[in-house]
């Protein structure tokens, strides 16, 4: 890769939007469903593959239903995008709201506090 092209990955990188958001994984086998609360919906899925792959947490329930039937039947699935917000107090305050409200719809647990 030329030094060009690798200025303009990174100035593409750079300038990517990120959004806050709800997002839930599903465990179509077991109807099971988590929920959580993000600052950068983009990254979630991945982070959370992760960690599930190597056991690095618990996630409540989450990875004993990630090794009980595999990964291919657990889910990611964004559920809600926040607009901006100018202060990261706001964001959190309006993303704990979000999140109680799809907890109590959707009957799931939560992933990260």
């Amino acid at each position: 890769m030329r030094d060009e092209d690798k200025r303009a990955a990174r100035g593409a990188y750079k300038e990517r939007k990120i959004f806050a958001g709800i997002f839930a994984v599903r465990c179509a086998p077991s109807g099971q469903v988590w929920v959580g609360r993000i600052p950068n919906l983009g990254s979630v899925q991945n982070r959370l593959w992760f960690v599930l792959r190597f056991g690095s947490e618990d996630l409540s329930g989450l990875l004993a239903a990630w090794n009980a039937y595999g990964a291919d039947n657990i889910t990611f699935e964004e559920l809600e995008r926040l607009e901006d917000e100018e202060t990261p107090y706001i964001r959190d305050a309006i993303l704990k709201e979000r999140l109680a409200h799809w907890r109590d719809k959707l009957g799931a647990a939560q992933i990260w506090r």
